[in-house]
């Protein structure tokens, strides 16, 4: 017996809205590279965190958008990744990366470790090369 397909909740998603998706993901991460600096001297590795995340989350919507004509819509993050999966499995896996640190960095009460900040920096840089090609 094989397992049931999940039916990914989608929005089509074409060429405008591939480059517009690229084009915020190349943002977050800008921005998120320019918190990275700053993560030594000012404690801001959460706020750098949380903005590789979202550079990571707008890359995989032009990834799918790329490939399928479609990207991932709302919440579940497991339906983003298995979708991405279908398209490229270690983007899936940075993707996961990303989404595994998302409500520590954004709403948790401890901060993230270096190690932390290092891996989500990895993370988006990866997905975000990835949407570029």
């Amino acid at each position: 017996m094989t397992p049931k397909q999940r039916d990914h909740r989608t929005v089509p998603a074409d060429r405008s809205v591939r480059q517009g998706r690229l084009a915020k993901a190349k943002q977050f991460l800008r921005v998120a590279d320019e918190a990275r600096e700053l993560a030594d001297r000012d404690g801001v590795a959460d706020a750098a965190v949380t903005l590789y995340v979202h550079a990571g989350i707008a890359a995989t919507d032009a990834l799918c958008a790329g490939a399928l004509g479609k990207h991932a819509k709302g919440q579940d993050h497991d339906e983003a990744i298995a979708l991405l999966d279908t398209v490229d499995p270690s983007a899936a896996k940075a993707l996961s990366v990303l989404l595994a640190m998302k409500t520590r960095a954004g709403y948790g009460h401890d901060p993230l470790s270096d190690t932390d900040l290092t891996r989500a920096e990895r993370a988006a840089h990866r997905l975000t090369e990835l949407a570029s090609l």
